[in-house]
């Protein structure tokens, strides 16, 4: 009975949704083995586009260049028949030379009715020098598209705080910060509390709690302790049954923040499942991949070997690659997907100097077919590479990913 339960979820993963990639006639081209666009059921995702024109040239003045990076955007949406009214959610990075207001100020330029969903980071460095990167989500169909904005939500804010599309919602970066005093607590514990107390408020006025949430990113500074972030975070999550989870260390959030929360919720819980491969244990603060309906989200996975005496023991970033998709791959198996299904992956590396290096392994994973979307950053300054007391090597890179049927 269960290989014929087996035979049937296989079989239900290879005749789901089609996988569509969307190249626009003009704007830059792929620095990497990524698809600008792909068309999955429902939704759009698009790679993190930069700053530079179809002739690679970089743009004059801060403003111009965010204008820029948002045409790169919406000309793979116009590529997919959709407008930039069909964007649900957004992430944008930003270099420490790109002020966040400029960012604000374009951004109202552009979305002037019905904002996406927006988490913005700060980042040390992207490809091709960019100083402003963003990636993006749209729905097909603009009548599912249904902004969720609480009373106590700040009017002047060009930002949904969460977008709800197909039993989906996606919500914005909430930081450790009060959104109506702009008061950062001192305390990274109350900073933490904050984060999650916004992102409990928004899910509440869509109906939801906790239990729904699919897929979460906390980014953090050097100032949030990590061991501070897990033991909060892990309050408020069913043990064994947490979302997935990429918790990335970045070099700066907006407005002096140390924390931000973004996250995906699913409406219907009975279309919601964690998926945890045999070799990897339960987990407090994150499950290897949660199923929402036909979607796989997978948490950020780095080139460690799982299990007992586990670690990262290659010192190559192409080695910790290599091991990385091994690890990504036994959660896609675990629900009968593999690499042909991602539509999205996000790469952080220890340094972009590696982009190359990573490409050459990356691209092996997925043969003919067309790669997947995908945004690649360094969101710190490199680290010191050398073997620790534990005879394990420091992580040169970590990759999430979004699978769909």
């Amino acid at each position: 009975m269960k290989l014929v339960a087996s035979i049937l979820f296989l079989t239900l993963a290879l005749a789901g949704a089609e996988r569509k990639p969307v190249v626009p006639g003009g704007g830059p081209k792929p620095v990497g083995p990524y698809s600008p666009g792909i068309m999955a059921g429902n939704f759009l995702y698009v790679s993190g586009q930069g700053m530079r024109d179809a002739n690679n040239n970089m743009p004059d003045g801060n403003e111009e260049r965010v204008r820029q990076c948002l045409r790169n955007v919406e000309n793979i949406v116009k590529a997919a028949g959709l407008t930039m009214d069909h964007v649900v959610y957004t992430q944008v990075y930003l270099h420490p030379s790109m002020p966040y207001e400029v960012l604000n100020k374009v951004w109202d330029e552009v979305f002037k009715k019905d904002p996406p969903a927006r988490a913005t980071l700060g980042v040390y460095r992207m490809p091709t020098e960019t100083t402003v990167e963003v990636s993006a989500v749209a729905v097909r169909d603009l009548a599912q598209k249904k902004i969720i904005r609480p009373d106590w939500y700040p009017k002047n804010l060009n930002i949904s705080p969460a977008v709800e599309a197909h039993g989906r919602v996606y919500l914005s970066g909430f930081l450790g910060r009060d959104v109506q005093t702009g008061t950062i607590p001192s305390d990274p514990k109350e900073q933490m509390e904050l984060a999650l107390l916004r992102i409990k408020q928004i899910l509440e006025a869509a109906g939801l709690d906790y239990r729904h949430l699919v897929m979460v990113n906390p980014y953090h500074t050097n100032a949030m302790p990590r061991r501070v972030l897990d033991s909060e975070y892990a309050k408020r999550f069913s043990f064994g049954n947490t979302p997935a989870r990429a918790t990335i260390e970045v070099n700066h959030l907006p407005l002096g923040a140390n924390i931000e929360l973004t996250a995906i919720a699913v409406r219907d819980l009975s279309k919601r499942q964690a998926v945890k491969p045999r070799n990897m244990p339960p987990s407090a603060t994150a499950s290897p991949c949660v199923l929402a309906d036909d979607t796989l989200y997978c948490s950020a996975k780095a080139g460690f070997i799982p299990g007992a005496n586990g670690g990262i023991y290659s010192e190559s970033v192409e080695d910790q690659v290599r091991m990385t998709m091994r690890n990504l791959l036994d959660g896609l198996e675990e629900a009968g997907m593999t690499f042909a299904n991602v539509v999205k992956s996000n790469v952080y590396l220890d340094t972009i100097d590696d982009f190359p290096k990573m490409n050459g392994v990356y691209a092996k994973y997925f043969g003919d077919g067309p790669p997947p979307t995908r945004t690649t950053v360094e969101p710190l300054a490199p680290i010191a590479r050398k073997r620790g007391e534990s005879g394990h090597y420091p992580k040169l890179e970590e990759i999430s990913i979004v699978a769909v049927r």
